[in-house]
């Protein structure tokens, strides 16, 4: 969502800068009570968050606003950014090394949370289509199944599945989640995704069963990870299909 990325792109920044001063002014008035050791770890904390909340970029820039705010508001000569004590230039030195430290992991942190969850709700989505495929009493089923979590996986205006047709040259997903176009690979990254529907085949047992078209919605590029679990989901489809293929039918 936009408002997700800019909370982790412009406004992360300004937030990471702004924050540590903001934080030293409200310490400002108790600075005589207060000591620097704990004012560093106050200041840690704000980088931390900024980290957290923000990206990796964000962090160091905190870690640097806070080395400088601490050095300026709370280090002797005050408002000046020299440090005459050599126990202040230690706590300054290891508030940074710190800061910088922490807000790494933080970030890093962060960012393996959002996979870790991202991936579980792409397992449950695989488990689901695998459990359907085995105990469904009708293939349409499991292709009606797998249609509605492609529109969601891939944030879809629509899709529709074909049976056993290939006609025209539509954009084609790959089972290594690329997308061609005629003979080239389209740069999904740059270029996003093409404006037409695409083409995802579901073969199984060497056969070709059907197709699944897909409308994307303009604007919207499903990760990398999101494209191969569709292309698992087909095959889901794919072993549906394949059962029914392989099961005589009965005779009068």
């Amino acid at each position: 969502m936009m408002s997700d990325h800019l909370v982790r792109g412009p406004v992360a920044i300004v937030a990471a800068l702004v924050a540590p001063l903001a934080v030293s002014a409200v310490l400002l008035p108790f600075r005589a009570g207060l000591a620097n050791t704990v004012v560093a770890l106050v200041l840690v904390a704000v980088v931390v968050a900024a980290a957290a909340l923000g990206n990796r970029p964000a962090g160091v820039l905190a870690a640097v606003s806070a080395a400088v705010w601490f050095d300026f508001f709370f280090t002797v000569p005050y408002q000046r950014l020299t440090i005459a004590s050599t126990a202040d230039i230690t706590t300054a030195v290891v508030l940074l090394a710190v800061a910088l430290t922490v807000s790494q992991l933080a970030a890093r942190a962060r960012r393996l949370e959002i996979v870790t969850i991202t991936d579980s709700d792409y397992l449950a989505q695989i488990h689901h289509a695998a459990q359907l495929a085995r105990e469904a009493t009708s293939p349409d089923a499991v292709v009606e199944a797998v249609r509605a979590q492609l529109v969601g996986l891939l944030h879809l205006r629509g899709c529709r599945f074909e049976y056993g047709t290939l006609l025209g040259h539509a954009p084609r997903l790959e089972s290594d989640g690329s997308l061609t176009v005629g003979r080239r690979t389209w740069d999904v990254g740059r270029l996003g995704m093409p404006d037409q529907d695409i083409e995802l085949r579901v073969l199984a047992g060497g056969h070709f069963h059907g197709r699944f078209l897909l409308r994307p919605t303009p604007g919207h590029t499903p990760p990398l990870e999101a494209r191969l679990v569709a292309v698992t989901l087909a095959d889901q489809v794919g072993a549906a299909l394949q059962t029914t293929w392989r099961t005589p039918r009965p005779t009068a």
